[in-house]
């Protein structure tokens, strides 16, 4: 299993990210111009870490997709509870390139995702924007753009995991420092940053 990093983050130059992020993102953050999928990252009224909202049906909204009638219903009402502790299993919020152990199948993070994926109409691409609604530090977004720019059509969650914590998590930081530079907010993860640049880079050479 491979991770390739997208051609604006191969060499130290941070000119490349940081354009990619302000036409995604707006300058100021949120404003003229910017993508409709900038509004994901801060897009809540009320944060329900542990349980499936209306609000997080909402926010997928922004990156193009949309939840099934069937997902509102497993989500909301007929499987909440199911996926409540499955969330409570997955444990907080935590960035991705802090986890030590390889995610295996067994891992919480997995057993989320196949519950998901077992929605009528609910693919590995809605199911990665949910869960990284809910978790974004740690799940990273998976479409085809961005699993074509980085080399993980098999595979992403693992790869990234170990490219992340390579020499001494010098990736993480430098996604982070790119989000300084590029005035975004806290809320905008590290693995966001990397999706954005990954997603843009793409969309620029028409995948």
């Amino acid at each position: 299993m491979t991770f390739r990093l997208p051609d604006a983050l191969q060499t130290s130059d941070d000119a490349a990210a940081i354009m990619l992020l302000k036409r995604y993102f707006g300058t100021p953050y949120l404003g003229p111009g910017c993508a409709d999928g900038a509004y994901f990252d801060t897009w809540s009224t009320g944060s329900e870490p542990m349980r499936f909202t209306a609000e997080d049906l909402i926010a997928i909204k922004f990156l193009s997709v949309e939840a099934p009638k069937t997902a509102v219903r497993a989500l909301l009402r007929d499987r909440s509870g199911e996926f409540s502790r499955l969330l409570v299993d997955l444990g907080p919020d935590r960035d991705l390139a802090n986890e030590v152990e390889l995610l295996g199948p067994t891992w919480a993070g997995w057993r989320m995702m196949d519950a998901l994926r077992t929605i009528p109409g609910v693919g590995t691409t809605i199911a990665s924007k949910l869960l990284a609604r809910k978790r974004p530090r740690l799940r990273p977004i998976w479409d085809t753009v961005v699993a074509a720019v980085t080399d993980t059509v098999p595979a992403q969650w693992e790869p990234l995991r170990a490219a992340l914590r390579a020499n001494d998590c010098a990736l993480h930081r430098r996604l982070l420092r790119l989000r300084n530079v590029a005035q975004l907010p806290a809320e905008v993860s590290a693995l966001r940053i990397l999706d954005v640049i990954a997603w843009r880079e793409g969309k620029d050479r028409g995948l």
